[in-house]
């Protein structure tokens, strides 16, 4: 099993930056504008987020810029903005960055440490029949936003079951849906089943009565990206990023508890609705944080993504992560 070696990691950006000196040198003093998602899979970017609204931010001193936070509700959007230059680092999951590297040929968007694995499982409604695989013909199934990494997943596993499904139908019907939506449709009983991340999962669960049919526990849910602008222009504030990320993976794994409260105050800002200690207790244990980056699962996900249809080509992945 391949892992990035952060200290390889570290040398490649120490390259990056001698080929950059003879371009015109970025502002060292300008904010880091970093991404996340309003989801218990992206732990480090609601605690730290948190951190930064108290005034007493985790990656602000230990970077020495400031931060401006952005949230999406999934992966597209976050690598659309990259595309776009208007975000240089955020907490996304696998697919949409294989995707966005595909598109870009290789040149946009590059790996820079894993964050959480787990966290993501297929929820269906009791009332709707399904038992078994071939049930989920003739159903309506939601994810976050189409191409984000559990599209991706519920596709590949639906072709892996024998029904197929097409952009505009097929035997099954995805319905690429914002989670706070899906949770009001699976209630109306509009939709059958979703495949979402936590805390969504537990909330389907808790408040709509939803039955896992697949948790997903291996899978990276979140790694930590960056555009490859922001590798070359600014190598010595990415060396501070990565180490400053495993940092607060490392305290947060110390310090569940105060994480906990930073969660919740955070999750209540961006949603109006802070989790109950029910939902936290049931979704937490699910995310596992994990700053290592596995090849050959990022392998896996490319053959998940050229099931599902998205990929046809792309090119080698040793340009989105180091040599090892």
């Amino acid at each position: 099993m391949k892992t990035m070696n952060r200290r390889h990691f570290l040398s490649t950006l120490s390259a990056a930056g001698l080929a950059a000196c003879s371009k015109k040198p970025a502002d060292a003093n300008a904010p880091l504008r970093f991404g996340h998602f309003p989801n218990i899979t992206h732990i480090q970017g609601l605690v730290a987020h948190a951190l930064s609204r108290q005034g007493k931010g985790w990656f602000e001193p230990r970077l020495g810029v400031p931060v401006e936070w952005f949230v999406y509700n999934a992966g597209p959007s976050a690598t659309e903005a990259i595309f776009a230059r208007s975000l240089d680092v955020t907490y996304i999951g696998p697919s949409p960055v294989l995707n966005a590297y595909a598109k870009s040929k290789g040149t946009e968007i590059r790996i820079l440490s894993g964050a959480a694995t787990g966290g993501s499982a297929l929820v269906v409604r009791p009332e709707a029949g399904i038992q078994t695989p071939a049930d989920f013909k003739g159903k309506r199934i939601a994810t976050p936003q189409l191409g984000n990494t559990q599209d991706v997943q519920l596709r590949a596993w639906l072709a892996d079951n024998g029904i197929k499904v097409t952009a505009t139908g097929g035997e099954a019907s995805v319905l690429p849906t914002q989670n706070p939506d899906q949770l009001a449709l699976f209630i109306k009983r509009d939709i059958d089943a979703v495949w979402t991340v936590e805390p969504w999962v537990s909330r389907l669960e808790l408040e709509a009565g939803g039955k896992i049919f697949v948790e997903d526990k291996g899978t990276f849910a979140t790694i930590l990206a960056s555009s490859v602008a922001f590798v070359k222009d600014r190598p010595e504030l990415a060396k501070k990023l990565v180490s400053a990320h495993e940092e607060l993976t490392e305290w947060i794994q110390k310090n569940p508890l105060e994480a906990r409260k930073l969660i919740q105050s955070e999750l209540k800002e961006l949603t109006t609705k802070a989790p109950g200690e029910a939902l936290l207790d049931r979704a937490l244990p699910r995310v596992v944080l994990n700053t290592e980056v596995n090849r050959s699962g990022l392998d896996e996900m490319v053959v998940a993504a050229q099931k599902a249809g998205f990929l046809k080509d792309i090119p080698s992945l040793d340009a989105l992560l180091p040599q090892l």
